[in-house]
């Protein structure tokens, strides 16, 4: 390897640069798209994807722009800040966990 930084570049070995390339794809895959179900939300229609890791840990991704769809965050968006979530969005989870649709990964 030339230079240590933060992690090795694999330069000079570029086989390896490719396993490592190859495996960041995998990551990322799994951490940002995998087990992400579809959600809209019981009050006003936004769509989210949403996965629960544990009990205690809920993944949400808007689909678009939370304060052109959602009430809660278009209220708040003029706001320092961003809102720490949509309690109304959070009912809907909690619902699509109690109903099966959403399943704890624990």
């Amino acid at each position: 390897m030339t230079t240590w930084a933060k992690a090795p570049d694999f330069a000079d070995r570029p086989e390896r640069r490719a396993q490592v390339r190859a495996q960041t794809v995998v990551d990322k895959q799994h951490y940002l798209e995998s087990g992400m179900t579809p959600l809209s939300c019981l009050t006003c229609g936004s769509k989210v994807l949403v996965r629960k890791s544990s009990s205690q840990q809920t993944s949400v991704q808007w689909t678009v722009d939370p304060a052109r769809s959602c009430p809660v965050f278009k209220e708040l968006a003029g706001g320092p800040g961003r809102p720490e979530g949509c309690p109304n969005l959070q009912r809907a989870i909690e619902h699509a966990v109690h109903e099966g649709i959403i399943a704890v990964e624990e």
